[in-house]
């Protein structure tokens, strides 16, 4: 019998809808590392059948969110200490590449994209929105890229690294003095500076350092 191409493609659509919600509760932290995912419940909250819940989960398997085990389900990724150190050495030595290759191509426009988050991100309300305004601001440096695969590779590391991300800026938030903390604003504007004067080598130096600072502050809570 002859598939309905038709019907394909409402499951694909329906797959990718569900994927998309389930990756936003997954980075907003709504689901945390380990937290089961029941392809029954969800079938049911989300108003579809198991099918597309199914290849949803495997698309998020894909993009490094969630670990799929045999009789055992599907649960939100869980990194170890040394899982976490192996994805920032990752970001040290890729994301300058990604960086170089798009800068030269950035545009007027592209810069003043970069000034405006500058400036949101300075009166950002809470950890939430820092951490979207932190990754807006970089994901506008990357954005003339010619390397898909290199994206790729950057956005699958933020992404699973997401949740840790958010818990040691909520722990650093806590045990910040009040006008303390702002080192990420100066990281921001020197890496602005070396983007808008074209200064490559210069800019991933301070890219490099921003990463570096991370770390160690995600190794600190994680110990």
């Amino acid at each position: 019998m002859t598939k309905d191409p038709s019907s394909s493609a409402l499951h694909g659509v329906a797959s990718q809808r569900v994927a998309d919600i389930l990756a936003e509760r997954i980075l907003s932290g709504e689901l945390v590392p380990g937290a089961r995912m029941k392809q029954d419940e969800l079938a049911e909250e989300l108003a579809t059948s198991r099918i597309p819940v199914r290849d949803a989960l495997r698309i998020l398997e894909a993009r490094g969110l969630v670990i799929i085990r045999a009789n055992a389900g599907a649960r939100v990724t869980t990194l170890t200490r040394r899982d976490l150190e192996v994805s920032y050495e990752i970001r040290e030595r890729i994301e300058p590449l990604l960086l170089a290759d798009s800068m030269p191509h950035l545009t007027g426009e592209d810069l003043a994209d970069l000034r405006k988050v500058m400036e949101r991100n300075q009166s950002a309300a809470d950890v939430d929105e820092a951490i979207a305004l932190e990754r807006e601001f970089h994901w506008i440096t990357y954005r003339r890229h010619s390397t898909p695969l290199l994206a790729q590779i950057v956005e699958r590391v933020w992404d699973t690294t997401q949740s840790y991300r958010r818990a040691y800026m909520k722990l650093a938030t806590a045990n910040t003095t009040a006008g303390a903390g702002r080192t990420q604003d100066i990281e921001q504007q020197l890496l602005y500076d070396a983007v808008a004067n074209k200064e490559v080598e210069t800019a991933q130096a301070v890219l490099v350092m921003h990463i570096r600072r991370t770390r160690a502050g995600l190794g600190r809570h994680a110990g």
